[in-house]
This record gives structure tokens, sequence and C-alpha cells, in this order.
């Protein structure tokens, strides 16, 4: 399964789960707004592809539990530290990611209850003249907002659940201990953190007292936890920035054991200095020849002479330019540009390679499902295309033990398109109540993203996502359509 979500202002995060088929390929397109201008020319493909797409692979395992279940075994000396050290990186590297995809659901529902709750009150002032009851209107309301309530209720078990189990059995070993001191002391900061930004977030409404309540005790059970531990000193829990900075240093320690290393080799080297070298050789004959043409025509070297051949060596330096290139796009045409080697991050064993393909796109030029997704409600044929193709080959008998899937995150940076975007605001004028107010609204650029997955002998899963965008940030990122995958086999 394929999950888009806003990383940060700019960034969106794409993440699937390959599972044990050792081939995949995935098909990324993004429909940028002809308004926008842009071109080969404004941003190149190697500078866009350098610049705004970066991938990362990790270990996964679907077995929540037996990532756990290693790092004891090898906290009772049963199995190596590099594997504990392994085992409970990913334990903890799974639980981080979910409850970030967890926390940030829960935030979008929060405010999409606190926006109704808005258009309640308008309602509400309203309500005596005729329409609609307010206890109708209530009724209906309650519906978000208790599943809202229990959704919360849900994250606060879990959570607490996840690391009372990893609590449990702490090792005994000094250096296995140091680890489990990181690990444990990130983890329950982060919990604290994405707990606080819930309850900040939260409707202000009576129904959300208990959960607030029960979301703030949890908090100050950790910030309580970490300062008995002693984790953290004194002067680093007094400072946001230098706490912060620590938290990002133990992420980073958690993320390491479980990150696939990555060697990047641009592909056609070789192959363009023997294009550069021919079309030389090409040029040059053509020249030589007219030269001798020209001293059997003008005889002895005079004016003439010289100025023709001048022009015979003008022509060369313009075609060979010209015939380099042509040679160059029509030799390295659908050809992959770059090779990407995963290496494991303990033993260094080679356990897969990726091609990669990054180009523009002409709307004409694209296959016909994807026309055909792109095009379900209107088609916009001055888009840009922007493609981004990967086709992977793993080997899941060379991974760690235990593992068989890794987690692929394509994290996509559309700050280079917002730079192309206006600054400009309007006004838009609203009636409400015989008085005319002024709003101020930014303006907004639409982008579609398809994205395309193949695997080995399984149906082919698209999906199409909206992405809203401003020059300040990216507004909202929904999916509108998907086929093939779960989406078939529901139908």
């Amino acid at each position: 399964m394929i999950t888009v979500e806003r990383k940060d202002s700019f960034h969106l995060k794409i993440s699937r789960v390959l599972q044990e088929e050792t081939s995949h390929r995935l098909d990324v397109f993004l429909f940028v707004p002809g308004e926008l201008g842009l071109n080969d020319h404004v941003i190149s493909e190697d500078a866009f592809y350098h610049s705004a797409i970066h991938s990362k692979r990790t270990y996964y395992s679907d077995k929540h539990h037996l990532p756990l279940v290693l790092s004891r075994l090898a906290s009772r000396g049963k199995l190596t530290s590099d594997q504990y050290r392994l085992s409970l990186s990913l334990y903890a590297y799974q639980y981080v990611v979910a409850l970030e995809r967890s926390t940030q659901t829960l935030l979008d529902t929060a405010r999409q209850v606190k926006e109704e709750e808005r258009r309640q009150d308008s309602r509400d002032e309203s309500s005596a003249e005729g329409g609609v009851s307010v206890t109708e209107s209530e009724r209906a309301d309650e519906a978000p907002a208790a599943r809202l309530s229990e959704q919360l209720e849900e994250l606060c078990e879990l959570a607490q659940g996840i690391l009372r189990r990893l609590r449990r059995n702490q090792p005994g070993s000094e250096n296995l201990h140091k680890y489990y001191a990181n690990i444990d002391n990130y983890l329950s900061w982060f919990t604290e953190q994405q707990l606080l930004a819930l309850v900040a977030n939260l409707p202000r409404g009576r129904g959300f007292r208990s959960i607030r309540r029960r979301l703030l005790a949890i908090c100050t059970t950790e910030s309580e936890y970490r300062e008995q531990e002693e984790y953290n000193s004194r002067r680093v829990t007094q400072d946001p920035t230098r706490m912060s900075n620590k938290m990002r240093l133990l992420r980073r320690l958690i993320e390491h054991p479980v990150t696939l290393k990555q060697q990047s080799l641009e592909l056609g080297g070789g192959e363009q200095k023997a294009v550069k070298g021919l079309a030389t050789a090409v040029v040059m004959i053509f020249v030589s020849l007219g030269l001798l043409q020209a001293r059997d025509s003008l005889g002895d070297i005079t004016a003439l002479f010289v100025l023709a051949m001048a022009v015979l060596y003008a022509m060369r330096e313009v075609f060979k330019d010209d015939l380099r290139n042509t040679l160059w796009r029509w030799l390295r045409k659908g050809r992959p540009k770059w090779r990407r080697q995963y290496l494991d991050a303990t033993s260094g064993a080679l356990v897969g390679r990726q091609l990669e393909w990054f180009d523009y796109k002409r709307f004409s030029k694209l296959d016909e499902d994807i026309q055909r997704v792109r095009k379900r409600n209107v088609a916009q044929r001055e888009e840009v295309v922007l493609h981004y193709r990967s086709s992977s080959r793993m080997s899941p008998t060379r991974f760690l033990s235990g593992y068989e899937k890794t987690r692929e995150t394509l994290s996509l940076d559309l700050s280079l398109l917002a730079r192309l975007m206006d600054k400009g605001e309007h006004h838009v004028y609203r009636l409400k109540d015989g008085q005319v107010s002024q709003e101020s609204v930014e303006k907004r650029h639409l982008l579609n993203l398809v994205i395309r997955e193949v695997g080995v002998n399984t149906q082919p899963v698209m999906q199409r996502w909206k992405i809203v965008m401003s020059r300040s940030r990216i507004v909202d990122v929904e999916q509108v359509h998907q086929e093939g995958g779960e989406a078939a086999e529901e139908e």
C-alpha cells in the first residue's frame, strides 16, 4: 500500500512497503500547472532529481513483536550485540513511524471537528428564525467528536502498551544498557511531544475534557520518568533548543542500524565520452574533405582559401555540439540515468539494486492508463509532467535474519516549484446578515500526483492525489482515486 502525506511545509513523503517479491517498479507522475512556466531550461532534469528527490529504505516487519523478542534474546547473551542494537532500533523506529502517522491523521480529524464547530456556531445564531433545531444539529455533530475521542483513547492505550513492553526487560550489560537508555529516552520524549501536539489542537468542547486530562497525565508521567532515570541534565531540560538537538541526534542513532546504506552512480559516463569522440571524428572528416576540396579549387594559400578555412572551422564548432547532443539523446532515450545499490548497515552485504529515471514528459506521450487516471475529471493539457521511475531488485535471502520486507520512503521537495509561484493575494467580499465583509485569500495552485506500483505477478496499483499548494506551504493533500490492489479486491 502506498501512502502520501505532508511531511512539512514543502515536503511530500511517499511511503510503501515492499513485499517478498524480488522485483518492483514505481512510477511517479507530477502534473504541474502550465501557468508556472516550468520547463527543462528553468529547472533541468538533473537539478530537480538531485535537489528534490530523496529516497531511503529501512528494514520492516509486520510481526511487530519480533524485533523486541530478538532484542531480549540478545540481552540474555543468545544473540550478538549488533543484533540487539538492530532489533531494538527497528522496534523503536516502527513505533515512531506509526505514531507520527496516527498523530497526523488525528490532527487532521481534530481540525475538521473544529471547523464543523465553527459552522455550527454560525448556524446556531440563525436557528431561532427557523430551519433545523439546535438539538438536531448538536446530535449530528456528536458522531465525529465521539469517533475522535475513541481514536485518542485507542492511541493512548497503544502508546502506553508499547512503552511498557519496551521497559519490561532492561539489559544487564553496561554497553547494551547505554543504547537502551538512548532509545528509551527518545521514545519517551517523542511520545510526549506528539501527545502535547494533539492537546494543543483539540477542540475546546466539554466532550474532550476527559481525554485531554488523560493525554496530559501521560505527558506528565513521561516527563517524570525521564527525570527519575536521569536521562537528561538540567541544562538540557531547561533549554528547548538543546533538548531538540539532542533528540534529533538520538533519532539518527535509532535510524542508522535499520536504514540500508546507499551508493549512487550516474550511468552513461563512458558512453558520453564515446559519443563526444564520435561526433568530433565525424565532423572532422567533413571538414578535412572540405579543406581538400577548397585547396583543389583555389590552388595555393590565398586570402580566399583562408576565408574558406575559417568558414569550415566555424561550421565544425556549430555542428559538433549539435551532433553530439543529438546522438546522446538518441542513445540514452528511455534508458536509466542512475543506479543505486543498497547495502546492509551492519554487515555491508549487497541486498539490492535500483535503476532510476527522471525526465519531462508530454501528456500525449504518457501511457493510456496514466492519461485515463489523470483525465478522470478534467484534462489539463497545458500541464508540465515530471516523471520519476524506479525499478528495484532486492535479495530477501541476504536480509537480516527474520526480516523479508523493506519500507521505502521517497521524499519530494516542492520548494523548487514554490519559487515559481506568485506571492499575490486578493480580496473576496461576502454578504452576511446584511453586512459586507472583506476577506484576504492567497493564491493557490492545484497539482496532481499519479503513482503506479507494479510488482511480480500482481495487479498494478494506481493512485491519484490532489495537492493544493501556495507559495508559502503545502495546504492540503487528498487522495481522489485508487484502483488495483486492495481496491480491486473490494470491488
